[in-house]
C-alpha cells in the first residue's frame, strides 16, 4: 500500500505597531486642538486630543522584560516645572504604585515588575502636577495609555488534547468529510502559520479526507493522526503545538457469514424427547453489531422433518434440536444441509457475492435398551360371566423394540387384581380365569399387565386391560319389594287389591320382559286371581264377595314370575294377603283377628296402655335374670361340685374312715408313697443333671407339716408345668372318739346284740331303737 505524506505551509501577515517617540515643545500656554490620525483600539476613527503642557517621551512597553534594571516607561513634564523642586508629580490608574512607579520630583515612570501581555495588554493612567507649597494642581489632570508590546513567547495550543472521529469503511478517496473545522487554535498574534502532518488522510481547510480507497475495518479499525501547528509561518524561531486525532472506521455489512468447516457431526440417543438440543454450529462474520446478525435454517436433507435449528441471538449460533421422537431401529443416520444468512444485507455490497453459506450436518442415532412395547395402547376384552375357570379370555402382545429382541415375560399387577381372579401365561401373554365371575357383583375389571425383559428386568412396561363381563341370564326375576297386601271383608268380586312388579339382576340386551301367573296347584284359585298387565306388572284380583277374619285372617298366594331371556329363569313369590276390616270407602281399619275378641268399648288408647305394661314386665324380667347371673358363685371349698379329692358323701353319719376304701389316708401319712416328680418336656430344666434330693422319712410325721413341705417342693421345682395346678391334701385326723358307726365289715356272730342304749340317745335315734331294740323286731 502506498503511503502519502503531505506538508502544507500557511503563511500569514501581521501588522506591527512601531513605537514612536514624540518630543514636543509647548509654544503657547493657550490650548489649541490638533487633529491626529493613528492606530488605536478603534482603528479607522478620528481622535481629537487637546494639547497640554505635558512632555511625553514613550507610549509602549515590551512584555516579559528581563533586563537588569527596571524598564523605563516614560517621563511626565510640564512647562510650569522650573526645576526648583516646587512641583510634585502624582500617578494614578491601572497598576499605579505597584506596576508603575513615578519619580515625584522628575516625573520619570518605570515598570516595577515584568508584564505579560496575555494577562493584560492595556493600562490606562492619569497624571497630576501639584504645587508643593499650595497643594494646587498647576495643570489639569491628564490621562494617557500604556500598551504592552507583544513578543513570541507562547506556542500555538489546541483546545483539546485529543480529538476523535469516525468514518465508514470502504469509503472512496476524498469523498467523505470526517469532520470540519475541528481545530480551535489559540495564538497570541493576529496571524499565524500552521503546519500539519498526516498519514492515510489529507487535510485541507480544516477538513480531513481519506487518502486511500476501500479502507477495511477488518484489516485495521483504529488510526491515530498527529497534527502540528507552527507560528511565524514555520520560520526559524517559531513555536509549535500538537494534538492527536483518533480515527475509527465504522463497520458496514461487506462480509458474508462463513462456516469454518463444511461438515459437522452430532449424535443423539433415540430416547431424546422433542426439543432436546444436540449441538451448536456457528458461521463467523467479520462484521459487528447488526451487520453480523445471522439466521440459520435447514434447506434440505432427509432429516428436515425430524430435526430443527434455532438461532441464539446472543451468541449468533445455530442450535440443532430434536423435532420428533427418534427410533434407532427405524433409521440410524440423518443428513441435514444448514444455511446461514445475514439478516441485514447492504445493497451496496451485494455484488461481492451471496451473503450466506451452507454446511452439511450429519446426526447419528444411538441405540439404547428400550422397554418392551405393547401392540396397543390399551386392551378391551369381553367375556361371559359363566365362563369356566381356566378358560383363556384374551391375549396381550409386547415385543422388545431393540435389535437384540430380548425375550419377554408377562405378569399381572396384583395391586389391580387383589382377589386374583385373573392370571396370565408368562410366556405368551394369554389371560385366563382363576375364579368364577359375577357380572351382577362386578361388571368391569380393570387390571394392569406388565411386560418385562428376561435379560434385563429393569426394562419393563405396563398396559391397562379393561375386562367387561357380559351378562348371562343366571338370575330369576323376583318381586320388586315386599308387598303388604290386604283385602277388605266387604270386598266385591273382581276388585283390584294389589299391583305387583318384578326386578331382575340380569341386564338382557333387549330389555326386561316379565310374565306373571299362579302356580299350577293354584291355577284356579277360589279366592284370588292374577292378571298380567303386559308391562312387567300384574294385578291381584278378588274372585268372590266378602271375606271373614274369623274364618280365615290370612291368605297365601304363590305367584310365578318368568323372564324372556335364554335360558328362561323363573321364581315363585308368595304374596301374603290379610283380611282387614274396612270402612265404606275401602280404607283399612283393623287387620288383627284378636280384635274381634276385645270388648266393643275398648279404645285404641287402652290397647296401647296394655302393650306398654307388657313391655315393662318383660324389661323387669330381663333385669332380674341379669342380676341373678351376676351373683357370686359358691366358693369351691364349700361347693358340692368340688372334685379336687375323691370324697364320698353319705346321707347318714356313717362309721368314719373305716367305712370306705375310697380315700387312702396312708398316702398322706407315708411320704415315700408319693409319685416321683416328672420333668417338663417343653424346656430343659437347670437341674436336669442334678440328683433330686427327697425329704427325709420320719415315722408318724405330722400331716400338716408334710403338706407344707410338699407345697414348698412344688413351688421350687424347676420342672413344674408352666401353669397353675391345684393340689389338695386333706386330713381327717388320727382317731375318732365315736369310733365307727357303720355296720360294714363288722364281725358277724350268732349271738344277739343289745341295742337298748339307742333309746338313751334321744328322739333322733328312736327309729333305730325300735328296729333293733325289741325281740319282735328281730323275729320279724
Amino acid at each position: 500500500m502506498r503511503t502519502y505524506s503531505l506538508t502544507f505551509l500557511l503563511w500569514g501577515c501581521m501588522l506591527h505597531a512601531i513605537p514612536m517617540m514624540l518630543s514636543q515643545k509647548r509654544t503657547s500656554k493657550n490650548l489649541h486642538r490638533e487633529r491626529i490620525t493613528g492606530l488605536s483600539e478603534n482603528d479607522g476613527k478620528t481622535l481629537h486630543r487637546t494639547k497640554r503642557g505635558w512632555m511625553w517621551n514613550q507610549f509602549f512597553l515590551l512584555e516579559e522584560y528581563t533586563g537588569p534594571d527596571t524598564q523605563y516607561v516614560g517621563k511626565l513634564h510640564t512647562d510650569q516645572d522650573k526645576g526648583d523642586g516646587n512641583l510634585k508629580y502624582i500617578l494614578t490608574g491601572d497598576g499605579a504604585g505597584s506596576l508603575f512607579i513615578i519619580d515625584e520630583n522628575t516625573g520619570d515612570i518605570h515598570a516595577a515588575k515584568k508584564l505579560d501581555r496575555e494577562e493584560k495588554s492595556l493600562y490606562v493612567l492619569r497624571a497630576k502636577a501639584i504645587d508643593r507649597k499650595t497643594g494646587r494642581q498647576v495643570e489639569p489632570e491628564s490621562e494617557f495609555i500604556i500598551k504592552i508590546h507583544d513578543i513570541n513567547d507562547n506556542e500555538p495550543k489546541f483546545t483539546k488534547d485529543m480529538y476523535t472521529a469516525s468514518i465508514p469503511e470502504m469509503s472512496g478517496v476524498g469523498l467523505i468529510k470526517v469532520w470540519g473545522l475541528f481545530l480551535s487554535l489559540s495564538f497570541p498574534f493576529l496571524s499565524c502559520s500552521i503546519f500539519f502532518s498526516l498519514s492515510f488522510f489529507s487535510f485541507l481547510q480544516g477538513i480531513i479526507k481519506t487518502a486511500l480507497p476501500d479502507m477495511s475495518r477488518e484489516n485495521r479499525e483504529q488510526y491515530q493522526v498527529v497534527i502540528q501547528a507552527k507560528d511565524m509561518g514555520g520560520q526559524m524561531g517559531g513555536l509549535s503545538g500538537t494534538t492527536t486525532v483518533n480515527i475509527t472506521l465504522t463497520d458496514v455489512n461487506d462480509n458474508p457469514p462463513r462456516f469454518p468447516q463444511s461438515t459437522y457431526q452430532f449424535s443423539s440417543p433415540e430416547s431424546a424427547p422433542p426439543g432436546t438440543p444436540l449441538g451448536r454450529i456457528k458461521a463467523y462474520d467479520p462484521d459487528v453489531g447488526e451487520n453480523a446478525e445471522t439466521e440459520y435454517s435447514i434447506s434440505s436433507g432427509d432429516g428436515s422433518d425430524m430435526f430443527d435449528i434455532i438461532t441464539d441471538k446472543d451468541t449468533q449460533e445455530g442450535i440443532i434440536t430434536v423435532k420428533k421422537q427418534l427410533d434407532f431401529e427405524n433409521k440410524m443416520l440423518y443428513t441435514l444441509r444448514v444455511e446461514a444468512t445475514n439478516t441485514h444485507p447492504d445493497p451496496r455490497f451485494l455484488q461481492l457475492g451471496p451473503f450466506k453459506d451452507t454446511a452439511l450436518v450429519k446426526i447419528s442415532v444411538e441405540d439404547i435398551d428400550e422397554p418392551p412395547v405393547f401392540s396397543r395402547t390399551s386392551y378391551l376384552i369381553e367375556v361371559d360371566e359363566d365362563v369356566k375357570e381356566g378358560s383363556i379370555i384374551g391375549q396381550v402382545v409386547a415385543q422388545d423394540p431393540d435389535i437384540t429382541k430380548n425375550a419377554i415375560k408377562y405378569s399381572v399387577d396384583r395391586h389391580t387384581d387383589l382377589d386374583r381372579i385373573f392370571n396370565i401365561y408368562s410366556g405368551n401373554g394369554s389371560l385366563f380365569i382363576s375364579k368364577p365371575l359375577d357380572r351382577e357383583e362386578t361388571p368391569w375389571h380393570n387390571i394392569t399387565v406388565i411386560a418385562t425383559e428376561i435379560n434385563n428386568p429393569k426394562q419393563s412396561s405396563q398396559i391397562p386391560v379393561f375386562i367387561r363381563i357380559l351378562d348371562i341370564n343366571d338370575h330369576a326375576p323376583e318381586f320388586a319389594k315386599y308387598y303388604e297386601t290386604f283385602v277388605c271383608e266387604n270386598a266385591k268380586a273382581g276388585q283390584l287389591i294389589q299391583t305387583v312388579s318384578a326386578v331382575d339382576k340380569d341386564e338382557p340386551a333387549r330389555g326386561h320382559k316379565f310374565f306373571f301367573e299362579l302356580v299350577p296347584e293354584f291355577a284356579v284359585h277360589p279366592n284370588f286371581s292374577i292378571v298380567d298387565n303386559k308391562d312387567n306388572t300384574a294385578g291381584v284380583m278378588t274372585r268372590r264377595n266378602g271375606y271373614s277374619r274369623s274364618k280365615m285372617s290370612t291368605y297365601l298366594l304363590p305367584i310365578i314370575i318368568f323372564d324372556n331371556d335364554y335360558p328362561i329363569q323363573s321364581s315363585t313369590g308368595t304374596l301374603t294377603i290379610r283380611v282387614c276390616a274396612c270402612d265404606s270407602r275401602g280404607n283399612m281399619q283393623s287387620c288383627n283377628a284378636e280384635a274381634l275378641l276385645l270388648p266393643a268399648g275398648l279404645s285404641t288408647g287402652a290397647l296401647i296402655a296394655i302393650l306398654l305394661c307388657i313391655l315393662i314386665l318383660l324389661v323387669l324380667v330381663v333385669l332380674f335374670a341379669a342380676l341373678k347371673r351376676q351373683r357370686k358363685k359358691e366358693p369351691l371349698i364349700i361347693s358340692k361340685d368340688d372334685v379336687r379329692d375323691n370324697i364320698v358323701t353319705y346321707n347318714d353319719e356313717g362309721g368314719g374312715e373305716e367305712d370306705t376304701q375310697a380315700f387312702d389316708i396312708g398316702t398322706l401319712r407315708n411320704p415315700e408313697a408319693r409319685e416321683e416328680s416328672k420333668m417338663r418336656r417343653d424346656v430343659i430344666p437347670d437341674t436336669i443333671f442334678q440328683i433330686r434330693r427327697t425329704a427325709p422319712i420320719w415315722e408318724n410325721i405330722d400331716v400338716q407339716d408334710f403338706i407344707h413341705r410338699r407345697l414348698k417342693e412344688n413351688d421350687l421345682d424347676p420342672s413344674a408345668p408352666p401353669y397353675d395346678s391345684l393340689a389338695t391334701y386333706a386330713y381327717e385326723g388320727n382317731d375318732s372318739i365315736a369310733n365307727s358307726l357303720s355296720s360294714l365289715e363288722s364281725l358277724t356272730t350268732d349271738g344277739n346284740q343289745d341295742y337298748d342304749y339307742l333309746s338313751d340317745w334321744g328322739p333322733r335315734f328312736k327309729k333305730l331303737a325300735d328296729m333293733y331294740g325289741g325281740e319282735e323286731s328281730d323275729r320279724d
